[in-house]
């Protein structure tokens, strides 16, 4: 089984958040010079979505919750999992039904922000050379 300290899970997933936004960014400079202002903000709009959504996860899934009740912890991502999903769809549908974008670039910018996800697992499972602080644990002995 793998586990993880609750600090060290609280600092993985705000990093996700913070990256997210930061390649958002990026991807909104990268639109402007490639496509022009719409394309910028569809971009922007795109990773601003998924950043919020799982900002919303985040800050349900560790507010509070104690590594000692697990219950309590599992709880509290499944009932983050739904409202980020919520968040989600309740963001595209008003930004696809109010605000005129460019299609693309606004899905550009969504699906660059899955890259921070993929970054931070390969980072944080033993099979691909972490743990780097040791709190990774398989059973009772560490990995």
């Amino acid at each position: 089984m793998l586990t993880v300290a609750l600090p060290e899970a609280r600092k993985l997933a705000s990093g996700v958040v913070a990256g997210q936004a930061v390649i958002t960014l990026g991807v909104a400079l990268a639109a402007y010079a490639i496509a022009g202002s719409l394309a910028a903000r569809s971009a922007a709009l795109g990773g601003g979505i998924s950043t919020t959504a799982t900002l919303s996860l985040v800050m349900l899934a560790f507010r509070g919750a104690t590594a000692a009740d697990p219950r309590r912890v599992a709880r509290d991502f499944f009932v983050g999992e739904a409202v980020k999903f919520a968040v989600m769809i309740t963001l595209f549908v008003v930004v696809l039904k109010f605000v005129n974008i460019s299609a693309g670039a606004l899905f550009a910018g969504f699906v660059a922000t899955f890259f921070v996800y993929w970054l931070a697992l390969v980072g944080a499972l033993p099979a691909f050379g972490a743990p780097r602080t040791g709190s990774f644990r398989v059973g009772a002995g560490d990995v």
